[in-house]
């Protein structure tokens, strides 16, 4: 069963359990590329939007009362999300986003009618233009529901996942303080570090990049709300962006405030831009973190094996007993795709053609990808791989005792070339430092114990 429902070109059958109008449906009809749905927090960064604009349009009196009384009441309905499957249309469609937008508005008009009169859709009495949209534009709401959006997910994922995985590293860094091993460097053997100082640098990549993150978001408050169709402000009373970004900072407990420039707000997306490269900030140190540790884990018995990475599950189909650091992986395989969805969004964002910008979803679909993915992505490396990492102290005192660089030791002492020459002839014939150093007479054996001790090459100031 259907009924007909009508805009600017005609009148398009829509399904009776609909609650969406001609709009939605020339979409669905029009757009049928992927899979990709428009972002529910998209969807409900719109809802709160008309919520908002319900209230204030109402107390300035542009709207009849019952009528905005309907429309928050039927927003509200949809941030309860007890209407998602009303918002069927997919990120490839108008850059502008207008169709999402119109989506939202039609759903709210027709759940408003149905709360009215009882019949779903429509009109009257609320129209999901004249009243729904009212000193709105899809120009003006789309990248204002990106930024609710993104300062949402930024606020309420990504920076407690961050200090969830910061704060794992954190701890066993302070566990192993004191276990002294190889360092290396060029991926060769170098001078002695502890476990602790290694997993330190760790929590200082995540600390600069938690910084990144929250640089930007005083820019993504800034809210393109009453620009209208291209920044003028056109058909919106004289206050009513001042009094969106409030209304909006008082429903969500962020501090929203209306972009000084709309124009740019409209044609541009530089602070989506900034995040999207402090996100690559995070994915790099996640990168980082992921191959190390996958590095010092690899064996467990023909690599460094200094790490024992949780066992988590079975690693080969063919191969028994192999167990694979997955959590690793994965991890790696996400920042794969945020590094990849910054290109995109740099791109898109370059796209800011004269007063609009027309690649509006994509980067919506990205940022908030990203967002979730290294959210998801920090929690579940710090549950399944941090948390129950060991490290192998037997194995870490093996490499470090037949470590050659611990002839940095001897430099102060013997000189720089002297203690190559030990370093050269311990490696060429597989001896100890201590053997190759006593047999060139460079030091005695008491020399040698007092100056090369590992233990004692972990700051500045060390001369042995």
């Amino acid at each position: 069963m259907s009924r007909s429902e009508t805009d600017s070109l005609g009148s398009v059958e829509v399904a009776d359990e609909a609650y969406w109008g001609a709009q939605t449906q020339r979409s669905l009809e029009n757009f049928a590329i992927g899979a990709e749905r428009m972002p529910l927090a998209i969807i409900h960064s719109l809802a709160l939007i008309k919520k908002a604009a319900a209230r204030v349009n109402g107390r300035d009196g542009d709207l009849p009362p019952n009528v905005a009384r309907l429309i928050e009441q039927a927003a509200d309905e949809v941030l309860a999300g007890k209407h998602d499957s009303q918002f069927p249309l997919v990120v490839w469609q108008t850059g502008s986003g207008t169709q999402s937008n119109m989506n939202v508005n039609e759903v709210i008009a027709g759940r408003a009618n149905e709360l009215a009169t009882g019949s779903r859709g429509g009109k009257t009495p609320v129209h999901p233009n004249d009243h729904v949209n009212f000193a709105q534009s899809s120009n003006d709401c789309f990248p204002t529901a990106m930024h609710i959006a993104v300062a949402r997910a930024v606020q309420h994922d990504l920076l407690p996942a961050i200090g969830e995985l910061s704060g794992g590293l954190a701890e066993q860094s302070v566990r192993h303080a004191h276990l002294v091993k190889t360092g290396r460097t060029h991926m060769m053997d170098a001078t002695p570090i502890t476990f602790g100082q290694e997993l330190s640098a760790f929590v200082a990549q995540l600390d600069y990049a938690d910084k990144a993150i929250r640089s930007t978001l005083p820019m993504v408050l800034e809210l393109a709300q009453g620009g209208t169709a291209v920044g003028t402000g056109l058909n919106a009373p004289h206050d009513f962006a001042a009094a969106m970004a409030a209304e909006l900072a008082a429903l969500t407990g962020f501090h929203f405030i209306s972009a000084p420039n709309k124009f740019a707000a409209l044609a541009g997306h530089e602070p989506l831009v900034a995040l999207s490269g402090a996100l690559k900030t995070l994915a790099v140190a996640l990168m980082k973190i992921a191959n190390d540790l996958r590095l010092l884990g690899s064996g467990p018995r023909a690599g460094f094996a200094e790490v024992k990475l949780p066992a988590n599950e079975p690693g080969s189909s063919i191969m028994p007993g192999k167990v694979n650091p997955t959590q690793c992986e994965a991890l790696s395989m996400l920042v794969c795709q945020v590094l990849g969805n910054d290109a995109t969004i740099s791109f898109a964002a370059s796209q800011g053609h004269l007063q609009l910008n027309v690649f509006k979803p994509v980067i919506a679909h990205n940022i908030l990808q990203s967002i979730r993915l290294l959210a998801d992505g920090c929690r579940n490396f710090q549950q399944h791989c941090v948390a129950g990492l060991q490290p192998d102290a037997g194995r870490m005192a093996e490499h470090l005792e037949r470590g050659l660089m611990l002839v940095t030791a001897l430099n102060p002492h013997i000189g720089y070339d002297k203690a190559a020459q030990i370093a050269k002839k311990a490696y060429a014939e597989n001896t100890t430092l201590r053997e190759a150093a006593l047999q060139l007479g460079y030091l005695t054996a008491e020399e040698f114990d007092t100056w090369v001790r590992p233990e004692s090459m972990l700051e500045a100031g060390h001369h042995g």
